[in-house]
């Protein structure tokens, strides 16, 4: 039986997908997650414990399960585990990206400098860090500009200023962000680090797509309906196929080749976002990894013989190097929308899921907040309420579907209570 090496944080929403997969396959996997040390299996998966932060420790632990358990191929989910995943593939002798390649790609300072160099359109940025003067550091940059922390991901801490004084007050925001202990707690080595580039006007696009060899093969082109201008950049819905012109279509494709090609990125899953301006394409990032969360579930594929199947089936084959010769997105539309977070508070819970699923075209509603957890919008939120997939026969229904459904959800949250110390001496009320 054929083993590959899933990387992933034990958050990651995608591992029960990959799990079903692979049964369905007749693959193996084997987990490195960054669990507790201490516990010995909690969870009974034999996942090699490893810290994304402590490389070498976490390389070795992974050879030394891969001497009992030999592996065949390596993938990584989300933006922490790429690096390690590069290093562990090469150390293993299968097929990946160079490490600083994968270290790139999760790094936006240095995406936006590799992608410079080549040539490629870059928007005007500086790189500081939380004790920079910030009215200083981006002089001679044009208004509005946008703060991103670079190391984060899905829009958190992302937001857009139009003059100095909305400059400031976004970058104090971004910076008390990044001193919250829970970020601090990744060891990134980033938390200090923040880019200021300049707002690029127009539409937003995400690409899917797969790297053998160093050979871009694009697997979806989403169209991002909702307006991104800021303040803050909270993605919402996505569909596919995408309604861009072809040559724009075409134009995007190049675009992200090109952006892969100065990263350095040779083989594995990719994840790109795109904003096309007057200009041309603006490639602002090109993940080494899959889509994120659920999202994987709106994208289904057809072989030219056999039955259909989803984006964890097509990553697990390519990671064994089988071909995927004949593959195509199946046909029709596609929609997904991660529900937002209205405000800050304790969630309690979601009414309306039945009559949203009741919605024409709508697939499946999936609310992943717990509830009882405290929920925070963007530009701190580092999650979503759920999901909402639909299909139809033209992608515009897909898009109305998710919208409509969300509209029949009614999200019960409690104002959190505010706790405040009490002098010493000071009368109780």
């Amino acid at each position: 039986m054929s083993r590959i090496l899933l990387l992933s944080t034990t958050t990651g929403y995608q591992l029960r997908s990959f799990g079903e997969a692979a049964a369905e396959l007749g693959v193996e996997l084997m987990f490195a997650t960054d669990r507790c040390h201490s516990l010995d299996d909690p969870w009974r998966d034999g996942a090699v414990a490893v810290r994304f932060h402590e490389e070498e420790d976490s390389l070795s632990a992974i050879l030394q399960a891969a001497r009992s358990r030999p592996v065949d191929g390596v993938l990584p989910l989300g933006d922490r585990p790429v690096v390690l995943a590069a290093r562990a593939a090469s150390a293993l002798g299968l097929r990946g990206n160079p490490p600083d390649a994968a270290l790139a790609s999760a790094h936006k300072r240095l995406t936006r400098e590799r992608c410079a160099a080549a040539g490629l359109l870059v928007p005007g940025f500086r790189a500081l860090t939380v004790d920079d003067d910030v009215r200083v550091r981006t002089e001679g940059l044009n208004y509005p500009v946008v703060v991103k922390p670079v190391g984060l991901s899905g829009s958190r801490g992302v937001i857009r200023a139009d003059d100095p004084e909305e400059l400031v007050a976004a970058f104090t925001r971004v910076a008390a962000l990044l001193a919250r202990p829970e970020i601090r707690a990744l060891r990134t080595g980033t938390e200090r680090d923040l880019i200021v580039e300049e707002f690029i006007h127009g539409r937003e696009y995400a690409v899917e797509g797969l790297l053998t060899s160093g050979v871009f093969r694009p697997l979806a082109l989403f169209d991002k309906p909702d307006p991104l201008d800021g303040p803050f950049f909270e993605e919402t819905i996505y569909v596919t196929p995408s309604a861009a012109p072809e040559p724009m279509q075409q134009a995007i494709y190049d675009a992200v080749v090109q952006a892969v090609r100065a990263l350095g990125l040779r083989h594995g899953a990719v994840h790109a976002e795109c904003r096309v301006a007057r200009a041309g394409v603006y490639v602002l990032e090109v993940a080494a990894r899959p889509i994120g969360g659920l999202c994987s579930r709106v994208l289904r594929f057809q072989a030219q013989a056999g039955s259909g199947c989803s984006l964890e089936h097509v990553l697990l084959r390519h990671a064994l190097g089988a071909s995927l010769s004949g593959l195509a997105r199946e046909e029709g539309g596609a929609a997904v929308m991660m529900v937002p977070i209205p405000r800050r508070g304790v969630f309690r819970r979601v009414d309306g899921e039945a009559e949203a699923r009741r919605v024409k075209f709508v697939e499946d509603v999936r609310m992943t907040a717990k509830p009882g957890g405290l929920l925070e919008p963007l530009p701190e939120a580092g999650r979503y309420l759920g999901f909402i997939f639909a299909r139809a026969p033209q992608p515009a229904d897909a898009e109305m579907a998710v919208r409509q459904a969300h509209g029949h959800l009614r999200f019960v949250i409690d104002t959190p209570l505010e706790v405040r110390s009490v002098p010493a001496g000071a009368p109780e009320r």
